[in-house]
């Protein structure tokens, strides 16, 4: 489903990137996941739908940042999608990266900083994912090269600096 999305995204001059556990994944944190995370661009959201459901997807949920999509067949699975307004977009693009992917073919992959971001904002928006996420957040500021001053304004913005001063303690 990746290449479906992405090469239709990419067809009609929009970006697209792995995020969520895909994307941990891409960074080398092995994790169970069972649905496929995307992030692209706000002007996307109606084509993306639109051919999401064309293929059979039921639309679960739609707001202007994010929609959900479930398919009956087991094999197509779910598929999440962020959108990202215009100037947030320029700034998260420029910072993907390109890793091999399915069948070694380059995929495009949010920044670690920028899974940070979104693992943070996960947290202040349902604490119940704490625990988890804390665990994908350690993984992140581990990697090699992290601008960990950018995660720590991420945690600072959203007032749970304390858990990024233990992250960085345990490491």
């Amino acid at each position: 489903m990746l290449a479906r999305v992405t090469g239709f995204l990419a067809e009609r001059g929009f970006d697209g990137a792995l995020v969520g556990g895909v994307g941990l994944a891409a960074y080398g944190l092995a994790r169970t996941t069972l649905d496929l995370d995307l992030a692209t661009e706000r002007r996307a959201q109606e084509a993306v739908v639109a051919f999401l459901e064309e293929l059979g997807y039921e639309t679960l949920h739609r707001s202007a940042g994010y929609s959900n999509h479930l398919h009956p067949d087991p094999e197509l699975g779910r598929v999440d999608l962020v959108y990202l307004d215009e100037a947030t977009a320029v700034r998260f693009f420029a910072a993907c990266r390109s890793v091999p992917g399915p069948g070694g073919l380059p995929v495009r992959v949010a920044s670690p900083e920028h899974l940070a971001a979104m693992k943070v904002t996960a947290i202040k928006n349902d604490p119940t994912r704490l625990h988890q996420d804390l665990a994908d957040l350690r993984f992140l500021l581990g990697l090699p090269g992290i601008d960990r001053e950018e995660v720590r304004q991420y945690f600072s913005k959203h007032g749970l600096l304390g858990h990024y001063e233990e992250l960085v303690e345990s490491l």
